[in-house]
């Protein structure tokens, strides 16, 4: 028995499915929690400009919610809103990896896309204590990185449903 055998064609969809919710979650709270340090400092200062900072704050967290739709397109594949036993039981190592590598987009591209947002964030919000009529140029900026958390997003999306799932 090999080393995949032992885990399961199961365990390996599993575990990537995991890997695009947590990993996209963990950059998703270390952008924000970035961002919100940025934040605290203008809004000591300034009030007034909380809601153009939750925005600005609020973007970073889109990769976790990405990752989780990916976890359960993930899961849907798998069989688990039907009968989950039944697909356990025919899941292959390699249809386990398969899910796994489609996963990986999503858990990769969410957990540095995240933390790179927070950061081009963390400067939006320089920009908005400095110029606020220009804060706009940052929130740009901010979708700019988005960008390749959604190509992340399309790339498992596209790869979970290609799959050939025997149900």
């Amino acid at each position: 028995m090999s080393f995949l055998e032992s885990f399961g064609g199961l365990a390996l969809a599993l575990l990537g499915a995991s890997l695009a919710v947590g990993l996209s979650c963990v950059g998703s709270a270390k952008g924000t929690g970035i961002a919100g340090e940025a934040g605290t400092g203008l809004l000591s200062e300034d009030p007034s400009k909380s809601g153009k900072v939750m925005v600005l704050q609020l973007l970073p967290g889109t990769q976790g919610l990405y990752g989780m739709a990916v976890f359960f397109v993930a899961l849907i594949r798998m069989g688990f809103m039907g009968n989950a036993l039944a697909v356990s039981e025919a899941m292959s190592v390699q249809l386990g990896l398969q899910f796994f590598a489609a996963c990986m987009p999503m858990a990769i591209g969410g957990l540095l896309s995240a933390i790179a947002q927070g950061r081009v964030a963390a400067g939006s919000i320089n920009i908005l204590a400095k110029k606020p009529d220009d804060w706009s140029k940052g929130l740009i900026l901010c979708g700019i990185v988005e960008f390749y958390a959604i190509l992340s997003l399309l790339c498992s999306m596209i790869m979970l449903f290609s799959l050939s799932v025997p149900l």
